[in-house]
């Protein structure tokens, strides 16, 4: 007869495979998924565009989002980040990177939208000018 010990170890091995098999058919579910998200940016306005005092320039747009981002939510999606970023180069830099706006997508059915907005954040070009013993140099 079998000990209690040796019974254990039997059953806590039968577990533990039939746990690491599920746990690899989860993994290969989910690596078979491949989404197709669209989305279609619009600027529909330039509100403004001023330059201030300091030497940046800043501007307000207005655009329009429409996005359909079903796809990315799988069985193992709680929510989807989405942003939107411009992206452009100036004589100083190479490339410049400003968040224009971002929303959190909690739920599958709320991961089609439409949106019309101003942007969220702060779309400033830092034209940094220094003045050092009235010389002045642009960085």
């Amino acid at each position: 007869m079998h000990s209690f010990w040796y019974r254990a170890n039997a059953l806590l091995t039968f577990a533990v495979t039939i746990l690491a098999l599920m746990c690899a058919m989860a993994s290969l579910s989910d690596n078979l998924n491949s989404p197709s998200p669209t989305a279609q940016i619009q600027i529909l306005n330039i509100n403004w565009f001023q330059k201030q005092p300091h030497g940046n320039d800043e501007v307000s747009l207005t655009i329009n989002i429409t996005a359909d981002l079903q796809s990315l939510f799988t069985w193992n999606t709680k929510q989807v980040f989405v942003f939107i970023a411009a992206e452009y180069e100036t004589r100083n830099n190479v490339f410049n990177q400003v968040s224009l706006w971002d929303a959190i997508i909690p739920t599958k059915e709320q991961a089609k939208f439409w949106v019309q907005t101003a942007n969220k954040y702060r779309f400033v070009d830092q034209n940094i000018i220094f003045q050092y013993a009235g010389k002045q140099s642009s960085w």
